[in-house]
């Protein structure tokens, strides 16, 4: 027996690759960098990653530029190291968009996050975000433990998922 998720995962997977996918791309690609929704895309892969609909709990759609990450090129002193301007980042894109949404909404800690798909110059995704101060999330057994002080800037210190998967811990 199936559950209703699995039906939701089905039918996204089914929209993709579309002319009304490729239209809402172009939408997202249109918008802002980091954009908050009032509903997850992918609620069945959402709440598997600890989302629920209650109030401390927000989600963001963040927009990362695909490609090398590049450093410019020198312009004075001596050049001898500084001249490769191609820079390999320890860090996958996820990881990126769970600390550009931590940036920008510096109460709220990362819960989680997926990706929600790419097109030819940028990947989208999508970052949970938690309100430790909010009474909802002190009282809710399951979210409380980010509460405390040691759970403070996990996607700085690569303690979310995406991060662990770019650190090889997974």
């Amino acid at each position: 027996m199936k559950s209703a998720y699995s039906f939701i995962h089905e039918a996204l997977r089914e929209k993709r690759n579309t002319p009304q996918w490729r239209d809402l791309l172009a939408k997202w690609r249109r918008g802002r960098a980091i954009t908050q929704v009032e509903k997850p895309f992918n609620i069945a892969r959402a709440r598997r990653l600890g989302y629920k609909a209650k109030k401390g709990i927000i989600v963001v759609r963040v927009r990362v530029r695909r490609g090398q990450h590049k450093r410019p090129r020198p312009r004075k002193g001596r050049k001898s190291s500084k001249l490769s301007i191609r820079k390999n980042l320890r860090m996958n894109y996820q990881w990126i968009a769970e600390q550009r949404a931590a940036r920008k909404f510096k109460n709220l800690e990362v819960l989680n996050s997926y990706k929600l798909g790419k097109d030819g110059k940028y990947y989208f995704f999508e970052v949970i975000l938690v309100d430790p101060n909010a009474p909802e999330i002190k009282t809710d057994k399951q979210l409380s433990w980010i509460c405390s002080k040691k759970h403070r800037g996990r996607a700085f210190r690569g303690l979310t998922s995406a991060a662990k998967k770019s650190r090889g811990l997974k």
